[in-house]
């Protein structure tokens, strides 16, 4: 009886927490279908598609999300290509001030944001770099390999140095070698911290701030109209895209790595 009580009282906890967690992402859902435009009266008076129509044709959303997806794209693609050659070095080779150096690599994203957009922000004005497009890529691409970093070097550390050197008692060149043998083993470490860094990127919004010249991304369009609300659900509507832009990728990367024992490649 009293494990019985006990478990209940754990059940009614998780669901707590869970509807702690969840229940402002769901009531976004819920007032983006809102047929009221200015108040968030619950409940809703009623329930609407227009606002998704409206979104569409909000020509102000559309320059903000090309501009999201480019940056998280790009940050992305530099983020695996830096990443992987950091981690190969960190976790392939030993060195003095190994630690020391690894505890740098995780300070991007270690630090509060407001620091690091600081940070950045001073660095770009000393070398008179003009705020653009490719400051807030910069910026965005300091987290983004910590995310990439951390999925290919633990990937990395799994991976038996004595492949490596087998292939090339075989005969075959550094090339065939990454090929062949590296990237089955790092394939699905690289692409999970390529789905995460998109997903950090595309909502990323402290360091955008401090990098950003007069573009807008999307998360900063959305923060601008939240201050100067005009049409509320519209705003709602795009949280769902923003949503939906980082969830999935978060999810596959959940997928990918669930197994973290399993190497991918490890049966051929």
């Amino acid at each position: 009886m009293h494990s019985d009580r006990a478990s209940l009282s754990l059940r009614a906890s998780a669901i707590a927490g869970l509807l702690f967690l969840h229940l402002p992402i769901l009531l976004i859902f819920l007032y983006a279908f809102t047929t009221e435009e200015k108040s968030y009266e619950f409940p809703p008076p009623g329930l609407t598609l227009q606002w998704f129509g409206v979104a569409w044709s909000r020509e102000d959303i559309w320059p903000p999300l090309w501009l999201s997806l480019w940056v998280a794209s790009i940050s992305t693609i530099l983020a695996m290509i830096l990443g992987t050659l950091v981690s190969a070095a960190m976790a392939q080779t030993k060195f003095f001030g190994r630690e020391q150096i690894s505890l740098l690599i995780l300070l991007p994203i270690a630090l509060p944001g407001v620091i690091t957009g600081m940070a950045l922000r001073s660095a770009f004005s000393i070398m008179d770099i003009p705020f653009s497009t490719w400051t807030i890529i910069l910026g965005h691409a300091t987290f983004c390999i910590v995310i990439v970093y951390n999925n290919a070097v633990a990937r990395f550390r799994r991976l038996s140095g004595g492949v490596m050197e087998a292939s090339a008692d075989l005969g075959a060149n550094g090339f065939q070698t990454f090929r062949y043998v590296l990237l089955p083993n790092l394939g699905t470490a690289l692409l999970a911290g390529g789905m995460l860094a998109f997903a950090l990127s595309f909502d990323e919004v402290i360091v955008t701030t401090f990098t950003a010249g007069q573009q807008s991304t999307l998360p900063i369009w959305m923060l601008q109209e939240l201050v100067r609300p005009r049409q509320r659900p519209v705003t709602n509507v795009v949280a769902i895209v923003v949503f939906i832009a980082t969830f999935v990728p978060i999810l596959i990367a959940y997928y990918l790595t669930r197994n973290g024992s399993d190497i991918a490649g490890s049966g051929k």
